[in-house]
């Protein structure tokens, strides 16, 4: 298993179970320093998260629960809100409280320094990483990128058809891919996601004229409704009376042009419905994209990203 991967991956591992087994096993991880995970179970009145171990109490000081919480940079909220979530960690050291049960403190944030300097600093623009979705924002979606280490997906890298929150892609605990768009001086990591759900002609291969197929109505205007047929591919209904953005909708294809990236439609029906968020398709599947087209060449209007 990779070794940085977003929290709450390696909670269920063979590896992360054996280490917590006992205090022999978790003295052996500490000598090993080795990275495991386990759950917070209540953050105390100093901001010190306590963790469920096992095997003894885990206790991950303030100062050690995040990066740049010592500094200022980072907001206590980073610590509050892993409360009941897993969070990652080393063993800086096993002693004793004052009834003599045993004690492990941790570091969350000896963890983050490692996965910054092995990992998130070797990323160049167009890596696609694995992520992991913790909160949706209206103006996008945060993911933890490895140990709790966060970045953020703009709503309008998302996807090419348009939506009016990250709640219509994404739900909170969704594991995805992205791929790195930029790294700043600081190295705070900026994502896209539309890039690797396809080009216009590779979601377009996926209908034909005369078809009747299932979509969402994304918005509605006085000259047509968009429809979204998949999350990179949207096409322009006809005017019809009683319909609203967010329904689903049975669509009857007119016609698919290439050189002007249009899918004409007629909606044959229109409901209210709630279904659950679908995964993501991935058109690219390796591991770096170096640059990506999604208007087809005979196309006037170009739609491209860069990432050299």
């Amino acid at each position: 298993m990779f070794k940085y991967q977003p929290e709450g991956l390696l909670i269920d591992s063979m590896e992360n179970r054996k280490a917590l087994a006992n205090l022999t096993t978790l003295g052996e991880a500490m000598q090993q320093n080795q990275i495991l995970e386990a759950r917070a179970l209540v953050c105390d009145a100093q901001h010190n998260l306590i963790v469920d171990l096992g095997c003894c109490k885990g206790i991950i000081p303030r100062k050690e629960g995040a990066l740049g919480v010592s500094e200022g940079s980072t907001r206590d909220i980073a610590i509050i809100s892993r409360v009941g979530k897993p969070v990652c960690f080393q063993v800086m050291e096993l002693t004793e409280d004052e009834q003599q049960n045993p004690v492990a403190m941790l570091s969350r944030r000896a963890v983050q320094e490692l996965c910054c300097s092995d990992y998130i600093a070797a990323l160049t623009p167009g890596d696609v990483i694995n992520a992991r979705v913790t909160h949706l924002e209206p103006f996008g979606c945060f993911v933890d990128i490895g140990c709790g280490i966060s970045s953020m997906i703009p709503i309008d890298s998302i996807s090419v058809s348009r939506i009016s929150h990250p709640c219509d892609r994404f739900r909170v605990g969704q594991d995805i891919r992205a791929v790195v768009k930029a790294i700043d001086e600081t190295g705070r990591v900026y994502l896209s996601h539309k890039e690797l759900l396809g080009t216009w002609e590779e979601n377009a291969a996926l209908f034909s004229p005369g078809e009747t197929v299932a979509g969402i109505i994304r918005s509605v205007e006085d000259y047509g409704a968009f429809v979204e047929l998949t999350p990179n591919l949207a096409g322009l209904a006809e005017p019809r009376e009683g319909i609203h953005s967010g329904q689903y909708a049975s669509v009857y294809i007119k016609s698919l042009i290439p050189d002007r990236m249009k899918v004409k439609l007629i909606i044959v029906d229109a409901f209210d419905a709630q279904y659950d968020v679908l995964e993501p398709e991935y058109f690219f599947t390796g591991d770096h994209i170096r640059s990506w087209k999604y208007s087809p060449e005979q196309c006037e209007k170009v739609i491209e990203s860069d990432f050299e």
